[in-house]
């Protein structure tokens, strides 16, 4: 018998290196334990520094990409910058992800588009989460623009760490167990959970069960939670091993249950 397959879609920054390497990991430790397969396709918008005007910059481009990969066909689409979704101003993924689906629906290759940004807000409320501490790679003054876009999605954030990387390539060429270093730093008192890595291109997926144990309490990245959503999507088990606690089959978004009841 052969194994059901699905095709997924990555908008991706062009120096983006993680969003192809976390995302297909998680989504392959789900086929392998559930005997599905996945098949991952990418287009790319250029963005090399990290900064406010490139971000937009790259972000008009993502109805290119949307279009090109609905032309293959994809079940499900991710938007991997989460930054340039949130510099765009508050709520924006809403707005990204509906306008990106409607690409896709005239080109008359319809797909679900998940971006990171409404992935981790979305997998925040899905645990639960009132209060969380943050790492990002970002400069301070992206961070905090990140810290406000989650704030007004309703999570407060506790206590945040900026590495301040600017060249996206070096963001992406970190260790992810450098963070079991800087992890314990962040102030989790009364926090519900902490997110590892507030980026897709900031490796962190080795970590995260490690962090999640030492510190006691559930940890999330951008990139786990966008496999979250593209799971629910397409309305697979949010069931994945080594990927911490919103990958452990408890929980659902809103999103999943409003698409539902649609």
């Amino acid at each position: 018998m052969s194994k059901r397959a699905f095709r997924v879609g990555q908008i991706v920054p062009s120096s983006n290196t993680t969003m192809e390497t976390e995302v297909p990991a998680i989504l392959q430790r789900y086929g392998e334990s559930h005997g599905v397969n996945f098949t991952f396709h990418s287009s790319r918008m250029r963005m090399k520094k990290v900064t406010k005007e490139e971000l937009a910059a790259m972000d008009r481009d993502s109805d290119r990409c949307a279009l090109e990969l609905s032309d293959a066909r994809m079940d499900v689409m991710g938007y991997a910058c989460l930054v340039a979704i949130m510099s765009m101003g508050h709520g924006y993924h809403r707005e990204s992800e509906r306008r990106l689906h409607q690409r896709t629906v005239e080109n008359g290759g319809p797909a679900p588009v998940v971006t990171s940004a409404g992935a981790l807000v979305e997998g925040l409320h899905a645990l639960g989460a009132k209060r969380v501490a943050i790492i990002a790679p970002y400069m301070k003054p992206l961070t905090k623009l990140v810290i406000d876009y989650i704030e007004a999605e309703g999570v407060e954030v506790l206590d945040s760490i900026s590495l301040e990387i600017e060249d996206n390539l070096a963001v992406g060429a970190r260790d992810p167990l450098a963070l079991l270093d800087i992890a314990p730093k962040l102030n989790i008192a009364n926090a519900d959970a902490v997110v590892l890595s507030a980026c897709v291109q900031m490796p962190s997926l080795a970590a995260v069960p490690i962090v999640e144990k030492s510190l006691g309490v559930p940890v999330v990245s951008s990139a786990i939670s966008t496999a979250f959503r593209m799971l629910e999507e397409l309305e697979l088990q949010t069931v994945v091993e080594g990927a911490g606690a919103l990958l452990s089959g408890r929980y659902s978004s809103a999103a999943k249950t409003v698409a539902k009841a649609g």
